[in-house]
């Protein structure tokens, strides 16, 4: 795109926003907010790398984490509290197994739904990822 690597003048935004009939400030300002979007995502997927997760995989430990009266989700909830689709949560689940960060079992309910739950090692890696999750948004947004 090539407001990535170069934010157009304000002379051309002008000219095609006035020839769509659109305000050439609110297009500045959107192509501006989608480059540091952009920026964000790619210091954000650095990042993960490092810590040997994605956003979603790091997506799906925190929803986890973050449910107040139960230690685990289903698959579906998980899919549906991030938005993605099934198969694509199926594969990063079973990744997240794989890898000793949650453990994929039979519902104490109801056998044929299975639940997803942190182990004690997805759990540690989720505390040492914050600080510096939190630490990148803090910067982008002071930004300002």
């Amino acid at each position: 795109m090539f407001f990535l690597k170069d934010l157009p003048s304000q002379q051309m935004v002008g000219t095609y926003a006035e020839a769509y009939g659109a305000d050439p400030a609110h297009i500045s300002g959107a192509l501006l907010m989608m480059r540091r979007a952009s920026l964000l995502i790619r210091s954000l997927e650095a990042f993960f790398a490092a810590q040997g997760l994605s956003q979603l995989r790091f997506l799906v430990l925190i929803v986890i984490d973050r449910e107040p009266d139960r230690d685990w989700l289903s698959p579906n909830e998980i899919a549906e509290r991030i938005d993605v689709s099934k198969p694509v949560m199926t594969r990063t689940l079973q990744s997240l197994q794989k890898d000793g960060l949650i453990t994929i079992s039979a519902s104490p309910s109801d056998g044929r739904s299975k639940k997803a739950m942190l182990t004690a090692e997805g759990r540690h890696r989720l505390r040492e990822t914050l600080p510096g999750y939190f630490k990148i948004l803090s910067q982008e947004m002071s930004k300002g």
